[in-house]
């Protein structure tokens, strides 16, 4: 069994006490900032409150009136023992301020008192402990100032000595006290039997047991004042009583008391004289008689907790499924989406689903009456309006903690030839463009024309961004990651046979053209101006786009993951697993295909030669490129192959491959 210390005072000195320390769960500032909202408004009338403390803390701890969720609603009697108050809450931190708080604590002190003289008390000695909080609640910034009191009564009671249970009382004893023990005070007669009259209470009591929720091995808790003051006005001469200090050991099996003090007071009558000094305002962390302050936007701010809520299904992911999953690359990750249509509005859907907060939706469109249904960022209401500005709102409104903005600008694009007129701004556009990827980690190209993603794809091939590409037909997708290369390197055609090609060699969305891109809406009916392709196209391809950029940043390599040929070949996967060069995708037979081709060292987007002529000269090159039919054609090497090709050898080894 455990040795407890024996203290006697061999002469009598006053008795201390602990106070109380409030103890706050976030939860009750979440239910005073409904009451402040949707009761109390500019009302600064008191709220009823309920608290509670217990006699079972760990040994060195504070002594805890605790107050959580339900304290404006309910009785603590079942978590413990019950304190009752109220709580003022004003309009202004200056109103606060201004507050007498020694005013505040006269009054509640008296309501103690009376409930003493009166003899209520007696009865029910839960009135005796009352507390009282003056609060300013910044609804704003989840910000609050708090002072609590806990009203004593001051008289003089001198201690004659102390001791433990273990040492006063058997093994049959304490038990009785422990069964005879209710919620709050309990009067024992000689033989440990609970006295219930109220006149015998005072007359034949020989020892007054109290929840004691002090640990200290020397004094006993707060609580204990004001019962003393109650048995002080009620004895009517001087008299010694004896006060056990319940308290239980919860680590013990049966809940030992062993360690309870028992103390023998000498207590001096009250009766007929005044109300005594109150005392009982909480000292703050630095131990001064002042108010406290708590800052819980970080826990309570909607945004933040939409933010923690966010990011509770991807946490789960580590916990078993995928441990290596890194989620910080994603939370840091800046993503431009170029293009916000169908495609774009589901990307950036999907993005916020992997806990991305920084995107950027670019368009020069507006909201046309029958965008709405097939693209998931807009309604009805917003028809008119810019797409990449409304997009980025509505990604704001969905997850308040994510970084969006919206960008209205045209990309420049070869087969639409520049007018003097217009040089300036489409200068300023491609300065802008330039600016807008360097910035990013992540591009994604979706816009509606092939020639308008011409710009974006050599931009990100000089400044070597991880571009992915998605476009779609009438029942058909196409998902593509471009090559992740330095200008200075050679590319090299691997011997046929090879298992993989690495991400540096991977070619991009023109890589696979022998024609320069050129102006695609020529010509063209409105059926073929505009994208007509099943609804749920959109999804699905978006999707697989973001699906296929986490698996690159998940892969060790990033964007030099290699794309392997050979579908039963997982070691090169990412944690996620294949990381593909391209996904094509059969509606009409709901098939995919995972193909890989080389980049082409005659592109018109991504080849040295392009890439470096577009870093030597710049804007110049581009407004040539703009301006000129087949440039572009020239620079990158495809007319000279063009010319040199000998189309009748060719149709010759098509029809050879014909007859086999």
């Amino acid at each position: 069994s455990l040795l407890y210390t024996i203290k006697f005072e061999l002469g009598m000195s006053a008795l201390q006490y602990v106070p109380f320390i409030s103890s706050i769960d976030h939860t009750f500032w979440t239910q005073l900032n409904s009451k402040k909202l949707d009761e109390l408004k500019l009302d600064e009338r008191p709220l009823p409150l309920s608290a509670f403390y217990t006699n079972d803390c760990k040994p060195g701890l504070p002594a805890h009136l605790t107050l959580s969720y339900d304290s404006f609603s309910s009785s603590p009697a079942d978590r413990g023992c019950p304190y009752y108050g109220e709580i003022l809450n004003t309009n202004t931190v200056e109103d606060f301020k201004a507050k007498d708080f020694n005013d505040i604590l006269n009054g509640v002190g008296n309501k103690i008192w009376t409930s003493i003289t009166d003899g209520s008390a007696l009865e029910d000695t839960s009135l005796l402990n009352q507390f009282y909080c003056v609060c300013f609640a910044d609804l704003k910034k989840y910000r609050y100032n708090y002072w609590f009191c806990f009203p004593a009564l001051v008289t003089s009671t001198q201690l004659i000595s102390r001791d433990v249970v273990q040492n006063k009382f058997s093994e049959d004893e304490k038990q009785r006290i422990i069964d005879n023990c209710s919620a709050g005070v309990t009067f024992l007669d000689g033989e440990l039997n609970r006295i219930t009259d109220k006149k015998l209470k005072i007359d034949k009591h020989e020892y007054i047991v109290i929840r004691d929720p002090s640990t200290d091995t020397e004094h006993p808790g707060w609580p204990l004042r004001n019962l003393l003051a109650l048995l002080s006005f009620n004895l009517g001469d001087s008299r010694t009583v004896k006060v056990v200090c319940l308290r239980k050991d919860k680590t013990s099996a049966k809940g030992s008391i062993d360690h309870s003090l028992v103390l023998e007071v000498q207590l001096e009558p009250l009766a007929g004289a005044e109300m005594p000094k109150v005392v009982g305002w909480e000292r703050n962390t630095k131990g001064k008689l002042a108010s406290k302050y708590v800052d819980l936007s970080p826990s309570m701010d909607p945004a933040k907790i939409s933010e923690s809520s966010v990011n509770l299904n991807l946490k789960l992911m580590r916990w078993r499924l995928l441990p290596q999953l890194d989620l910080e690359v994603l939370q840091k990750l800046k993503v431009l989406v170029l293009g916000s249509g169908t495609l774009g509005c589901n990307v950036a859907r999907c993005l916020l689903g992997w806990g991305v907060k920084s995107i950027k939706m670019l368009d020069n469109g507006k909201i046309s009456y029958s965008n709405p249904v097939r693209q998931s960022l807009f309604d009805f209401a917003d028809c008119g309006k810019p797409k990449a500005e409304t997009a980025a709102k509505k990604i704001s409104l969905i997850n308040p903690s994510a970084e969006s903005e919206g960008v209205t600008l045209s990309i420049p694009m070869p087969g639409h030839p520049v007018s003097q007129l217009e040089a300036d701004r489409v200068k300023e556009d491609i300065a802008k463009l330039e600016a807008l990827v360097e910035e990013a980690d992540v591009v994604f190209l979706l816009t509606d024309t092939r020639e308008s993603r011409w710009l974006p794809t050599l931009i990100c091939a000089e400044k070597h961004k991880i571009c992915i590409n998605s476009a779609l037909g009438f029942d058909t997708y196409l998902v593509m990651r471009h090559g992740v290369k330095d200008a200075s390197e050679e590319l090299t055609i691997p011997e046929m046979g090879v298992r993989s090609i690495p991400g540096p060699m991977l070619g991009c969305y023109f890589c696979n053209d022998v024609v320069a891109p050129s102006d695609s809406t020529k010509d063209r009916t409105l059926d073929q101006m505009c994208t007509v392709t099943r609804p749920g196209n959109a999804y699905i391809a978006a999707s697989l786009a973001v699906e296929l950029m986490v698996s690159i940043l998940q892969h060790p390599l990033k964007g030099h993951a290699p794309a392997t040929i050979d579908l039963n070949d997982d070691s090169l996967d990412s944690c996620l697993g294949r990381v593909p060069h391209q996904i094509r995708g059969f509606l009409a037979h709901f098939s995919a295909v995972q193909p890989a081709a080389h980049a082409f060292d005659k592109c018109t987007a991504c080849s040295n030669e392009v890439v470096g002529k577009y870093r030597a000269n710049g804007v110049d090159f581009l407004m040539e490129v703009f301006n000129t039919a087949n440039y572009l054609e020239q620079v990158s090497g495809l007319a000279n192959m063009l010319e040199n090709t000998d189309f009748d050898e060719v149709w010759e080894f098509d029809s050879d491959l014909d007859s086999d």
